[in-house]
């Protein structure tokens, strides 16, 4: 592995340390639900799910999970 390639990899570790570096804009995940696989996905700073919960609420367990693992990555809806 040439030199450029090492100082590359080092940079990229520093990059994935700083969360506040990255901010998504759109996704679509599916997510292993404890009963069912479901459809999460994000666009224009908003959630969606095809759960039944977050039809009737438009927030679920799976929206929240993602919330927090994607904390600071995901713009909040002032930031939208």
């Amino acid at each position: 592995m040439d030199y450029g390639m090492i100082g590359k990899i080092e940079k990229a570790k520093r990059y994935a340390e700083d969360r506040k570096r990255f901010r998504f804009n759109k996704f679509e995940v599916t997510f292993r639900g404890d009963n069912n696989d479901h459809l999460v996905s994000f666009a224009d700073g908003k959630f969606g799910c095809d759960c039944e919960f977050f039809i009737t609420h438009q927030r679920c367990g799976h929206t929240m999970a993602l919330e927090i693992l994607f904390k600071e990555m995901i713009p909040t809806p002032e930031q939208v």
